[in-house]
């Protein structure tokens, strides 16, 4: 599998990442130690968790999982917001510690290779933030760090003129359709050399392909999350079938494009898609080969701003 840097100075990390966050909720521990192993056979070294997945249950399973793999993969969690809310002085800084003793001991291992703040924290001094990670490089705990679902402001409000070289990630929900962060925040992360980590690649598996037509299989995401059931609008349904078309007139499957789209924007560093099976693994590292010419990205540009029946027409 291809390897791509994170950033513009971090590691150097799998294009295609695992996202662990059905470990121990939708899969029990065996099952998903059979998708890690499957992963890691596909070539995949970046592994993506957080402490809030099962309550940390996600975190155990991966930690387990990988057993003696830890030291040839990279492996990135995140820590959740400070209990409250509250704004005090010191706070922040003392859940991160807290939140990383905690990981490190699920996780059975001595350092994070990549450490987020799972949400913005609005009402805490940047600096408070970065001092606290800065300490944790220091001492070994976490080696690079970065933000989840942050806003352009949000990252120039943390980040300093000069970024800590160990702040590399900026990890957030972008596929084929959802794509606002393309307005302000992939620029910004851009400029400021931080690499680009889109999560929710399939939509809920809306741009794979299955869910075409309707009921939704029993138990699909789509059938029992409503906040999945935000993708099924019919617009991203009449995308979804303009989308398949085309990746079928170009020799590829809806899956293959929905992946290669994302990894042919340079901002990407890697992909998280989340497997619920060794064989959906296996699948997912088979279809993100595809990198996509100029014009190919121009004509699907053209669609998903325009929509399917201006394309057409």
């Amino acid at each position: 599998m291809e390897a791509r840097r994170l950033g513009a100075d971090g590691p150097r990390v799998s294009a295609l990442g695992l996202g662990c966050n059905n470990f121990g909720m939708k899969l029990d521990e065996p099952a998903s130690a059979r998708v890690v192993r499957a992963a890691l056979d596909a070539g995949t070294t970046h592994f993506d968790t957080a402490e809030r997945y099962g309550d940390g249950v996600s975190e155990t399973v991966l930690g387990r999982a990988l057993g003696a793999d830890r030291s040839r993969v990279s492996v990135a969690t995140k820590f959740s917001a400070r209990v409250g809310g509250e704004g005090r002085p010191g706070d922040l800084a003392s859940r991160v510690v807290d939140a990383c003793d905690g990981s490190l001991r699920r996780l059975g291992t001595d350092r994070i290779d990549l450490y987020y703040q799972h949400f913005p924290d609005h009402t805490a001094p940047a600096e408070e933030l970065l001092e606290a990670l800065g300490r944790l490089v220091e001492t070994g705990k976490i080696v690079r760090a970065g933000v989840s679902n942050a806003d352009a402001p949000y990252l120039d409000r943390i980040l300093p003129a000069e970024r800590p070289s160990w702040f590399c990630a900026l990890q957030v929900e972008w596929s084929l359709l959802v794509r606002d962060v393309e307005r302000t925040v992939v620029p910004t992360a851009c400029a400021r050399g931080v690499g680009v980590v889109p999560y929710f690649p399939l939509a809920s598996g809306l741009l794979t392909g299955k869910y075409r037509s309707r009921p939704y299989a029993a138990g699909s995401r789509l059938a029992t999350l409503p906040w999945a059931r935000r993708f099924a609008t019919e617009e991203n349904l009449a995308r979804v079938d303009w989308l398949a078309m085309y990746a079928v007139e170009h020799g590829r499957s809806l899956l293959e494009l929905a992946l290669g789209w994302l990894l042919s924007h340079g901002a990407v560093s890697t992909v998280i898609a989340g497997a619920t099976s060794a064989e959906q693994v296996r699948s997912n590292a088979a279809a993100a080969t595809w990198r996509l010419s100029a014009l190919e990205l121009a004509e699907v540009d053209e669609m998903l701003t325009a929509g399917p029946a201006a394309v057409d027409g």
